[in-house]
């Protein structure tokens, strides 16, 4: 689990993100970081702002405008031994990296028997709550066309460092959706980024309740715990579970033992 000082200050989601990228980079000579102003500018979120002057070209660099050369060199740098990082910058515009992820970096592993792998972890950002051209969420398309990768929807940046850690340990091929607009929102800084570790295919129950279970994830979660703040001044009482992952989804059925004890159960999902 995180762990916090007495006094964890408290700072806007893309400084997480910010520190643990420092921390990582540093710490394991095999990753790397690339995508459409990812580089020069630190991305379009700062999520690594000011880390390529400190850790150079080769390690944090820009690629041009193009999702499918992108997901190629992922692709290609995975295979060779490196633990890659490749940024989409909008969740929409992984549809023009589909077919590699899709044809090539889903199956790899299972199409050669267990010989090869592609540790590529995709870094994109989306559910803004808005918008169908820009921001949105076309998560039914990625869940149904890329059996083979883990699908992560972290509701926040702390819980999206934790599931980098996690990926960073294996040898699956994943997305990492942040949320859009929760770079800005304050969370609380643990002391221990890059020890700290989120089982994937495993809910976690983040407001317990005995008349309603309500299932999401993402940013919609906030607007669900803002409704059972609501519900409550109205004697109803909702338990709310974060998926945390789209791909695998409650290895243990959490949902389930949940729904036995209420009876009522509500998914809720943006796309």
């Amino acid at each position: 689990d995180p762990v916090y000082a007495d006094e964890a200050p408290l700072v806007n989601g893309y400084e997480i993100l910010n520190k643990y990228f420092d921390k990582l980079i540093e710490s394991n000579p095999l990753v790397l970081a690339f995508g459409e102003d990812v580089g020069q500018i630190g991305d379009v979120n700062q999520g690594f702002a000011g880390l390529q002057a400190k850790h150079s070209k080769q390690r944090i660099f820009d690629t041009g405008i193009r999702e499918l050369t992108i997901i190629g060199q992922g692709i290609g740098m995975a295979m060779r031994g490196l633990r890659p990082i490749a940024e989409i910058q909008y969740l929409d515009y992984l549809l023009y990296g589909l077919q590699p992820l899709s044809d090539d970096l889903a199956t790899l592993h299972f199409r050669t028997c267990g010989r090869q792998s592609a540790p590529l972890i995709v870094r994109t950002r989306g559910h803004r709550l808005e918008g169908i051209w820009h921001s949105g969420s076309p998560l039914g398309m990625i869940i149904n066309s890329l059996r083979g990768m883990h699908v992560c929807v972290p509701r926040n940046m702390v819980q999206a460092a934790g599931m980098y850690n996690t990926l960073l340990e294996g040898i699956d091929p994943a997305i990492i959706i942040e949320c859009l607009n929760g770079y800005r929102l304050k969370e609380k800084l643990p002391v221990n980024l890059l020890e700290f570790r989120v089982a994937l295919g495993v809910p976690e129950v983040i407001r317990e309740g005995r008349d309603l279970t309500i299932v999401s994830y993402g940013s919609t979660l906030r607007i669900i715990e803002e409704a059972a703040q609501t519900l409550e001044q109205l004697n109803v009482s909702v338990e709310i579970i974060d998926v945390q992952t789209l791909l695998p989804f409650d290895i243990n059925h959490l949902i389930l033992e949940s729904l036995k004890k209420r009876n009522r159960i509500l998914f809720v999902d943006e796309d």
